[in-house]
């Protein structure tokens, strides 16, 4: 295909849906060719979250967090109350930051898991995403940008094309 006929390309994203193929089919009843259209479509992500982040890696969920928040606020209280218990404020304020640091993580750890299912429920019914390029003449660039709106595109972008003199 030679590209030097080409001024435009128009880039879309669509989910995975019949108006996608409405779409498509629109464009090559308004003149483009098969040749002009790339659609591509998104993996799913597979990798699972991972309970410890790193400073290189984060997915957003820290199971650490809330579990010293916890221990945190475990070992204030015991350790106040511990002045008037045998073993003393230290023992029990260390007491106090195990229990609450192993009470915050199961927590954090049961409401993600339950989060994540119901995550993956609704990824599950949700389909992929699927990026359309086009390439086309400058004065057909409006006609496709239409076509994909009107075929409820999630977004719509123009690249002119620079090595077309």
């Amino acid at each position: 295909m030679n590209l030097r006929c080409f001024a435009m390309h128009v880039v879309s994203s669509f989910t995975h849906s019949e108006y996608l193929e409405l779409a498509l089919t629109s464009l090559e009843q308004s003149g483009i060719s098969r040749e002009q259209i790339m659609a591509v479509p998104l993996d799913k992500r597979k990798e699972k979250p991972r309970i410890m982040d790193t400073m290189r890696y984060s997915d957003g969920i820290s199971y650490f967090d809330a579990a010293m928040a916890w221990s945190t606020a475990f070992a204030v209280v015991s350790s106040c109350y511990g002045f008037v218990m045998t073993w003393g404020p230290i023992v029990w304020g260390l007491i106090g930051a195990v229990v609450g640091f192993v009470f915050g993580f199961l927590m954090d750890l049961l409401v993600h898991r339950r989060r994540r299912q119901g995550k993956q429920d609704k990824k599950a019914l949700a389909s992929t995403e699927v990026f359309v390029l086009v390439e086309c003449p400058e004065k057909k660039a409006a006609e496709v940008e239409q076509i994909f709106w009107e075929h409820f595109a999630l977004g719509v972008a123009q690249i002119r094309d620079v090595s077309v003199k």
